[in-house]
Parts: C-alpha cells; structure tokens; sequence
C-alpha cells in the first residue's frame, strides 16, 4: 500500500478535498459480460434521469470543476474523467470496452460522480504519492491522449513524476489485462460525505468481477 500525502499548497487552495486509497490483489480480464449488463443498466437509467446541462451540476463533478477553477484551470477545457463519462452517455455514444478494472472503474465513476484514478501499483516507483497542482515543466502523457498540459491539474506524483490527474491517467502506470495489484484512488472534492459508501461498493464489485482480495483502505 502506498502512502498518500497533500502539498500544503494544495490544500490551502482545496480545503474541501478528501481522497480514499484503495490496495488490492486482482485477476483483470478484457472483458466481463455480466459487468457490462450492469453498467448498461445504468447507463440506460442515467439517460433518462439526466440532461447534458444537469451533468456539472452533480454535487461530486461540481466540486471537481471548483477545484480546478481554484488551481487555475479551466474546467470546460480539460473536463473531470467522471463528467466527460456522464456526457458521453447522454449523448448517446457508447462507453470504451477497455478491460474489466478500467470499466469497472468507470460505471463507479458514472454512479457516484467521482473522478478515479486506477493503477497498476506495481508500476508506482518509490512509497509515497504526493497531491499537487501540475506545473508547465511537468511532462505527463495521458492514456489515449498522448501530451496533456497538467498545468493548474491536481496531479499524484511519485518519484518519477506524474500518473494521475482528474482529467486522465498516465500511460506509464495505465492498467493491463496482466496487472495483479490494483491501486484506485477516490477524489472527493465534495469533502468526506459520500466516500465510505462508494469504497464499499467498490470492494463489492472488485470482488464480483475481479476476484478482489487482500483489501487495504487508506483515507487522507
């Protein structure tokens, strides 16, 4: 289990904001037909439960776009992972099959409004994971999306720099269908409320779709 510790700078601008880390041993696979039952399901509710106005005004996504406000980023231009997803839905285009950690990560973030970040924590050099703002100096590709300007992004460094914003993971920390140890972490920035429930129904699903063990749950 990695530790997990905040810049004092980052928390003075986002005072609100707790996360959860979440450490376990995993069987991945491409794909898992009954998970996507489930998050078909909810996509199909979610469309007819929200419109593409109401996605920021989520509690969850809302407090998210604050914080990037509040580090310098325009959040319209470098979306949450959790909004972008609520918006794909409503637009009626289809989620990406990816492999079953990664989508199962994203029906968690479509039903809770919580920008996550999964990991292969055997990839994360070094112990600890330190929350900041990204920097111009800071070079970080983003899975799918080759060089991200992380500047104003809350972003989890270790010792060889970035692997995780709100807005996109790293292509070097990214999740494989070979990866056994899964690191997720749950941002709220929102506060507290809400974050227990979601860790449960994470380990809920971590052990129905992805043979989930040997759970360890760190808050900061």
């Amino acid at each position: 289990m990695k530790n997990v510790v905040k810049t004092d700078a980052f928390t003075s601008a986002v005072s609100l904001y707790k996360g959860v880390a979440i450490s376990c041993s995993v069987s991945n696979s491409s794909y898992n037909e009954e998970l996507w039952l489930e998050i078909d399901s909810l996509c199909a509710e979610f469309g007819s439960k929200y419109k593409v106005e109401d996605i920021n005004k989520r509690e969850t996504i809302n407090a998210t776009r604050q914080a990037y406000k509040a580090l310098g980023k325009d959040p319209n231009r470098y979306r949450p992972s959790a909004e972008a997803l609520c918006r794909r839905i409503i637009k009626e285009k289809s989620l990406y099959k990816i492999n079953t950690l990664v989508d199962l990560i994203n029906l968690i973030s479509i039903k809770t409004g919580y920008s996550i970040g999964g990991f292969d924590e055997d990839k994360i050099s070094g112990d600890t994971l330190v929350l900041d703002a990204g920097t111009k100096d800071d070079v970080f590709c983003g899975i799918g999306r080759g060089l991200l300007n992380i500047d104003g992004l809350p972003v989890f460094r270790d010792q060889e720099g970035g692997i995780g914003t709100p807005t996109s993971d790293n292509e070097r920390t990214k999740l494989h269908e070979d990866s056994v140890k899964l690191l997720m972490i749950i941002n709220g920035y929102s506060g507290e409320d809400g974050l227990r429930e979601c860790v449960e129904y994470s380990k809920h699903l971590l052990k129905k779709y992805a043979e989930g063990e040997n759970f360890e749950v760190s808050y900061f």
